[in-house]
This record gives C-alpha cells, sequence and structure tokens, in this order.
C-alpha cells in the first residue's frame, strides 16, 4: 500500500501527464493517470452502442466495465478486459464525449472509488496521482496537492505539439470546449486551500518537473516532521 500520495490537478495542456508521469519515474513511485479512465469509460460506451448521453444507461452498465491501467510509469497501458485501448482512447470520437460521460455525478462518484481502490494497492511507497479533482475529491488528504497549470495559449500551443496529425484550430477550438465543458463539473483553475499553484507557462518541461519534486519534497519534509 503506498504510504505517500501525489495528487496533480489542472486544465487540459496543462502537462499533468507527462510532469506527473517524469516526476514518479525520478521519485520510483507508481503513477496514476485518472483522466485515461473517463476516455476508457468512454470508448466501452461507444463500443457496446450505449449512447453517452443516456447516463442511466451508463450507470446501469457500470458493473460491467472491466478497467484496467497500468500503474508503473515504464509500464504505462490502458485496457478493458483483454483488450488494450491504450492508443484508442485517444481518438477524437472518443474525445467528443469524454465530458459527457464524465460530468454524470453517479458515475463520477463510481470511478473515484475505483481510483482510491488502485491508490490503496499501489506497491510502492509513493504514488502520483494526476487529473481533474484529485486535489479536492479523490485524495484530499494526499500529502502534496498540486495544481499545475499553464496560460491558455501555452496550453493550446503544448497540445497541438501533442495532436500533430490534426489541425491547430481544431486542437484548439476542442480545449476550449474541453475546458468548458469541465468548468461545470469541477474548479479546476483555482487552487483549493493547500494545493500549490505551479504555474509552467514560462517553464519548459525539466524545469517544470522539477519545480513539482520542489514542491512534493517541501510536502513531505512538513508531513514527517508534524
Amino acid at each position: 500500500m503506498a504510504r505517500i500520495v501525489v495528487a496533480v490537478d489542472g486544465p487540459a495542456g496543462s502537462g499533468k501527464s507527462s510532469v506527473s508521469k517524469a516526476a514518479a519515474r525520478r521519485l520510483g513511485y507508481n503513477y496514476l493517470d485518472t483522466g485515461a479512465a473517463y476516455r476508457g469509460l468512454a470508448w466501452w460506451v461507444l463500443e457496446r452502442g450505449i449512447a453517452p448521453s443516456d447516463s442511466s444507461a451508463v450507470i446501469e452498465r457500470l458493473p460491467d466495465w472491466d478497467y484496467r491501467i497500468g500503474i508503473e510509469p515504464d509500464e504505462y497501458y490502458v485496457a478493458v478486459g483483454d483488450t488494450d485501448i491504450t492508443e484508442a482512447i485517444r481518438e477524437p470520437r472518443v474525445s467528443a464525449v469524454v465530458s459527457t460521460v464524465a460530468r454524470v455525478p453517479e458515475i463520477r462518484a463510481h470511478v473515484n472509488e475505483l481510483f482510491r481502490s488502485i491508490m490503496k494497492a499501489a506497491p510502492k511507497e509513493g504514488i502520483i496521482v494526476e487529473g481533474r479533482d484529485i486535489t479536492t475529491v479523490v485524495a484530499p488528504d494526499a500529502q502534496a496537492r498540486i495544481l499545475l497549470t499553464a496560460s491558455e495559449e501555452v496550453r493550446m500551443a503544448r497540445r497541438s505539439a501533442e495532436m500533430t496529425t490534426e489541425k491547430s484550430s481544431d486542437v484548439a477550438d476542442q480545449l476550449r470546449k474541453r475546458d468548458a465543458a469541465d468548468s461545470r463539473v469541477v474548479d479546476f483553475m483555482t487552487a483549493a486551500d493547500g494545493v500549490v499553484t505551479v504555474d509552467s507557462t514560462d517553464l519548459n518541461f525539466d524545469r517544470t518537473v522539477d519545480a513539482v519534486l520542489d514542491v512534493i519534497a517541501q510536502k513531505i519534509a512538513r508531513t514527517a516532521h508534524a
């Protein structure tokens, strides 16, 4: 069971996943990408012909959703049953409906319990958990809680660099829509009490990872002396 939990929140394109994974690798921690679960559920819903907007139907079928994820930073995968969907969950059709599925309170409650069970079973000393409302709902008692953010322009540029097969204007439109949809569910741009903001607007990747590691070290040191 993980003794140390690090919670990382923030908007799309802020670098939550890549920075958290790199930090976990440096610390020898496990790593949990929570956003992949909602994408995995959206993929599963589409594959079974369930309308993503039919929340009652999705909730009814949740017990059949056999979701698995790798929490080793260098052995990351996402699967439903025996099907590897690591790449499939990034398809535009999934991205288009993930917020529709994720904003349903009953679905979020179910998935949050899944996250907590994964955190409890993590074999390494620590685990870095990243995603929306992780710092406030999923792991409010985490030893270190971080809001990783950046300006909208920088986030759009980073997301465009990742999605080279799509036009930058389309990527920017998707990011704005994602922010708008998610803002109806959680406040992901304002740090809650006790959450440290790391603004990576003017930081490159390595400096952002260093900044996150500094916060973790400071928080763990304070916890140890408390």
